[in-house]
C-alpha cells in the first residue's frame, strides 16, 4: 500500500512541476560544440571551426583564470591543461617567485587556513549583514534612535525580514524535497524487486518484464519522468535529487543562519580589504564540482580521447578558489582578480555573483586593474530569473561612478531548445546589462574523481564564452581585450524570434533580453578575425 501512495504522489509531484527544481536537461552529448547549420542545434559550432577555419593555423598557449570554488587537479581530462607556476618550486614551503603565495604551483586558495584547513560553506552576505547590525538594533525601536542610525535600523530590518523569510523557505523546501526522494527510493527498490533486476534503465522501464498491473503502470510513470529528463536509467534521478537537496540543505542550515561563522577558519581580518597574505596553496578544496565542470567547459583536453573536449585547445587553467558554498566575500575577489593579473592570466572565468556587495569599491578596484593590464573579465549573469536592468546583482557591469567597464563580458544562458523555449528559465537577463547569451543547461563537462555530467546555469554559460576568447586569444594573439570583447559580440548571432521570457508564459523579443540580442558562435567569431586580420594586412601593404 505504501509504495503505492509513493507512486501517486511521485506522479502529484511530477505532474505540477516540483521535480523541476532539479531538473538538469540531461544529455549525453556537448551539444553546445554542435552547429545550427550542420546540426541544426544553437550550439557555438566548435567542432565546424577547427576543422573549417583553424586547421592550418599554429596556435600559441593562452592563460585562463577561473575564480570558482575549486577545481580537480588530479581529473583525467585537466591534470594536462592546468596553468603551472615556472618559478615556484612545488612542496618546498618557499616563496621561490616572491610574489607573496608560498608553493602556488597551480594557483592560490583565498578561503583557506595556512594549516591547510578550507572554507567550505559561507553565509549569503545578506545574512552576514543582518549579523553585523544585529547587536546595535536588536530590540530597538526606529523612533528611539538618532537620525542618522535610523537609516542603517532600516538596513537591518530589511535584512532581517529576508533572511528569515529564506531560511524559512529554504528549510520548508528540504523537508518537502527529503521526503519526495525517500518516497521515490521505496519507488525504485519496489520496482527492482518486483522486476528483479540491479538497475531500471529506460529499456527495462519501457517494457517490464512482468503481468502486474500496477507494477507496469508504475514502471512506465517512471520511465516517462526519467526518459523526460533526459535520464539513462531512474537512479540517475536519484543523484539529481541528492545534489539539489545538498544544495538546499547548504541554504538552510548555513547561507541563511546568521549564527553561523565559518571565516574564523582562514585566521584573516575579513573587513580589511588591504590584506592579501592569507590563504594556501590548496587550489581543489572540501567540493570542487563547480569549478571542475567550469574548467571542463573552457579547456578540457581535446587531444587525449577521454571524457569531453573543451573549447580550447592551447589554454592552461589557472585555478583560484574564492568562491565557497555561500556568497564569496568582495575582500576575497578583489585578491583573487589581483592574483590572477600578477600571475599571467589574459582571460578570468567569473562564474559567481549575489546581492549585496558592501566592499564594493575593492572588487571595482581590482577590475579596475585588470583593465589596466588589458585583462578580460568574463562574468555569469545569475540564475535568479531577474531583469538586471533593474536588480541589482554584483559583480555588477558598471563601476561604482556609473561608467560602463570596458573588459566585462556579462552572459546570460540558453537551452538546446531551438524554439520559444531557447533561453533558459533560471537566466537573469537585461537589455542594457547581459552582452549575449551562450549556452548553460544541460551542459556535459568534467566533475571530480574523473567524473562527467551535466550541470545548468549561467555558470556554464560564462565558461563557453571564456572558451570562445581563450581560441580567439591563442590562434590571433595580437587581438588585445578590447578586441576580443568586440569580435565576440559583433559576430554573436541575432535572434529575431519570440521566445519565453525567464520563469514565466510571456513571449518576448530575444532581442530585448540582451544588449547584443544574439548568441556567441565560435564559428563566426573566427571568421570575422580572419577578416580584420587580412584587412590590417592588406592595409599594411
Amino acid at each position: 500500500m505504501f509504495f503505492k501512495k509513493c507512486v501517486f504522489r511521485l506522479l502529484c509531484l511530477y505532474t505540477f512541476g516540483l521535480f523541476g527544481a532539479f531538473q538538469s536537461q540531461a544529455q549525453s552529448s556537448q551539444w553546445f560544440h554542435l552547429d545550427a547549420k550542420t546540426d541544426s542545434v544553437l550550439g557555438i559550432s566548435t567542432d565546424r571551426t577547427y576543422r573549417e577555419l583553424l586547421s592550418n593555423r599554429k596556435p600559441t598557449p593562452v592563460v585562463v583564470a577561473v575564480i570558482d570554488g575549486g577545481i580537480d587537479s588530479t581529473h583525467e581530462d585537466l591534470k594536462r591543461i592546468l596553468w603551472t607556476n615556472p618559478k615556484e618550486i612545488p612542496g618546498n614551503g618557499i616563496d621561490d617567485d616572491k610574489n607573496g603565495y608560498v608553493d602556488d604551483v597551480h594557483g592560490w586558495n583565498f578561503i583557506g587556513a595556512k594549516d591547510g584547513r578550507n572554507v567550505q560553506y559561507e553565509t549569503a552576505e545578506v545574512t552576514r549583514q543582518y549579523a553585523r547590525l544585529r547587536p546595535l538594533y536588536e530590540g530597538k525601536k526606529r523612533a528611539s534612535l538618532k537620525p542618522a542610525q535610523q537609516k542603517e535600523f532600516d538596513q537591518f530590518v530589511k535584512y532581517k525580514t529576508e533572511v528569515e523569510k529564506k531560511r524559512a523557505e529554504y528549510q520548508e523546501q528540504y523537508q518537502s524535497y527529503s521526503t519526495f526522494s525517500s518516497q521515490l527510493v521505496t519507488i525504485i527498490d519496489g520496482l527492482k524487486k518486483a522486476l528483479n533486476v540491479s538497475k531500471l534503465d529506460t529499456a527495462t522501464l519501457r517494457n517490464p518484464a512482468t503481468d502486474n498491473d500496477f507494477v507496469k503502470k508504475a514502471a512506465a510513470a517512471l520511465y516517462e519522468m526519467t526518459s523526460a529528463q533526459g535520464f539513462g536509467q531512474a537512479e540517475d534521478i536519484q543523484s539529481e535529487l541528492k545534489r539539489g537537496l545538498d544544495d538546499l540543505k547548504a541554504k538552510a542550515e548555513y547561507a541563511y543562519n546568521p549564527d553561523y561563522e565559518s571565516r574564523s577558519i582562514v585566521g584573516d581580518k575579513p573587513d580589511d580589504v588591504n590584506e592579501t597574505a592569507y590563504g594556501n596553496p590548496d587550489i581543489t578544496g572540501p567540493d570542487p564540482l563547480h569549478g571542475t565542470h567550469v574548467a571542463g567547459i573552457i579547456g578540457a583536453d581535446r587531444t587525449n580521447n577521454l571524457g569531453v573536449q573543451g573549447v580550447a585547445d592551447q589554454v592552461r587553467i589557472m585555478a583560484v578558489r574564492a568562491v565557497p558554498d555561500g556568497d564569496e566575500r568582495d575582500k576575497d575577489v578583489a585578491n583573487a582578480i589581483r592574483y590572477a593579473v600578477n600571475n599571467g592570466a589574459q582571460i578570468i572565468n567569473m562564474s559567481f555573483g549575489k546581492d549585496v556587495s558592501p566592499q564594493r569599491k575593492a572588487v571595482d578596484d581590482a577590475m579596475r586593474y585588470a583593465l589596466s593590464k588589458g585583462v578580460l573579465l568574463i562574468h555569469a549573469a545569475g540564475n535568479d530569473n531577474k531583469l538586471l536592468d533593474t536588480t541589482a546583482s554584483f559583480p555588477s557591469d558598471r563601476f561604482i561612478d556609473g561608467s560602463a567597464i570596458p573588459n566585462l563580458i556579462t552572459v546570460g544562458a540558453i537551452t538546446s531548445k531551438n524554439n520559444e523555449g531557447l533561453v533558459a528559465s533560471f537566466s537573469n537577463y537585461g537589455r542594457k546589462t547581459v552582452d549575449v547569451f551562450a549556452p548553460g543547461a544541460a551542459i556535459y563537462s568534467t566533475t571530480p574523481s574523473n567524473g562527467y555530467d551535466n550541470l545548468s546555469g549561467t555558470s556554464m554559460a560564462a565558461p563557453v564564452v571564456t572558451g570562445i576568447a581563450a581560441v580567439l586569444k591563442s590562434y590571433f594573439p595580437k587581438l588585445t581585450y578590447s578586441d576580443l570583447k568586440r569580435i565576440i559580440e559583433k559576430s554573436a548571432i541575432v535572434q529575431n524570434r519570440q521566445v519565453l521570457r525567464p520563469e514565466s508564459n510571456d513571449l518576448v523579443d530575444f532581442k530585448d533580453l540582451s544588449k547584443t540580442g544574439a548568441i556567441v558562435n565560435l564559428y563566426e567569431a573566427v571568421k570575422l578575425a580572419e577578416a580584420e586580420e587580412a584587412a590590417s594586412a592588406a592595409k599594411k601593404g
